[in-house]
């Protein structure tokens, strides 16, 4: 069960919010005031923390800098009856996953706590993946349709060049793998593949991340730091998910395209960087640009080269290869005899409508290896991927 603090000097407020909570089924505890709230965090493991800004001996803030300064890393949601943006921004800045303007809005609450659970739980399952990288990523594409051989064909010609490729295609077709084929066949592969999902972090945090900072830039720049375009200094960095950056982000990384040169916050210092920036989006970008969300300029910059990967529903034709992949791949990941599916069964996987595309196909196979016996059948599938007979 997860557990909760919640952190509030109004009693009406603790009260209804932990009727609401336990109501929800989740073990909640509270505090009076920031100082309490703060012993019970010491004390306790905490999934998430509701924690107001402004409390008597220690102010929300406080509670939640000290906190992080401890290394405790637990998600915070801000709730404040004086909050404005500036407050907002201020909170996130140094570390709260959200912030809430009281009087508090049920839905609101659920929907917020919902989502800091889930990006925990994302967190700890890339915690388990990074453990699995160390032993050696698995960087291959898997697929023997026309589009995926042409994708490999264009990969082998373009990786050993310095080429900047713009990389399209439906959330889940495998675009980053596309991009660490590229890295891995050039002749940047022993330097760093740094990774950046430009989608996960807040627009006023971006530039921050992309370019580094230097102490005291902002509030919670309590010292230097490098920012991806230096820790990706001869090697290759994606920027996943461009079509999402701000365009004041934007404006630095065209800068940065034209120049070889990037300026950390807070800074007016020119710091060389040689890096191959590969791009990734699910978004049209000139549909973007017309709506001028994203800058031409920039676009003509990275499209040096396009290479789309195709949605799942346009490669059926592979689901047979990526099915037993998936069985052997995941079978040796969980320690479980290998599997086998039967020929309907791949039959009804290729009826399918994959709009969440090979992460959809992925999801699926390990369901059904947890559920079936030893043979995977088209019964398992119809009924265990929710399929219509």
């Amino acid at each position: 069960m997860n557990k909760i603090l919640i952190i509030d000097d109004e009693r009406p407020i603790r009260s209804t919010l932990k009727e609401i909570l336990e109501f929800e089924k989740f073990q909640v505890d509270d505090a009076e005031d920031g100082k309490a709230g703060y012993d019970l965090i010491k004390k306790n493991k905490y999934e998430l923390v509701f924690c107001d800004i402004k409390m008597p001996k220690m102010d929300g803030m406080e509670v939640l800098e000290k906190s992080i300064s401890e290394g405790i890393d637990i998600p915070f949601i801000m709730i404040s009856g004086h909050g404005n943006v500036e407050t907002a921004v201020e909170a996130i800045k140094k570390g709260a996953y959200d912030f809430i303007q009281k009087p508090l809005d049920l839905n609101r609450i659920l929907v917020t706590l919902r989502n800091a659970l889930d990006r925990e739980n994302i967190v700890k399952e890339n915690v388990t993946l990074k453990r699995k990288v160390s032993k050696g990523k698995v960087t291959d594409i898997i697929g023997e349709s026309e589009q995926i051989m042409n994708i490999k064909t264009m990969i082998e010609k373009v990786a050993p060049t310095d080429a900047r490729v713009l990389i399209t295609g439906g959330n889940g077709s495998g675009k980053e793998l596309v991009a660490r084929q590229l890295h891995e066949k050039s002749e940047r592969s022993k330097l760093p593949f740094v990774e950046v999902n430009c989608a996960a972090i807040p627009s006023e945090l971006i530039e921050s991340e992309l370019f580094g900072h230097e102490k005291g830039a902002f509030t919670s720049a309590h010292k230097q730091r490098q920012g991806k375009f230096e820790q990706a200094d001869g090697g290759t960095l994606f920027l996943d998910e461009i079509g999402d950056m701000s365009l004041s982000a934007q404006a630095k990384v065209l800068r940065a395209l034209q120049e070889n040169k990037i300026s950390r916050v807070g800074s007016d210092k020119e710091i060389k960087v040689n890096v191959r920036v590969l791009a990734a989006t699910n978004k049209n970008l000139a549909e973007e640009i017309d709506k001028s969300n994203f800058r031409e300029d920039l676009f003509h910059r990275l499209n040096v080269i396009p290479i789309h990967v195709p949605s799942l529903n346009e490669r059926k034709d592979d689901i047979p290869i990526l099915a037993d992949y998936f069985l052997s791949l995941i079978c040796n990941e969980q320690g479980v005899p290998v599997k086998s599916i039967n020929k309907k069964a791949i039959d009804v996987l290729q009826k399918i409508n994959w709009t969440g595309n090979i992460r959809e196909l992925r999801n699926i196979i390990e369901r059904l290896i947890i559920l079936c016996d030893k043979e995977i059948q088209d019964k398992d599938v119809i009924l265990y991927a929710n399929v219509k007979s």
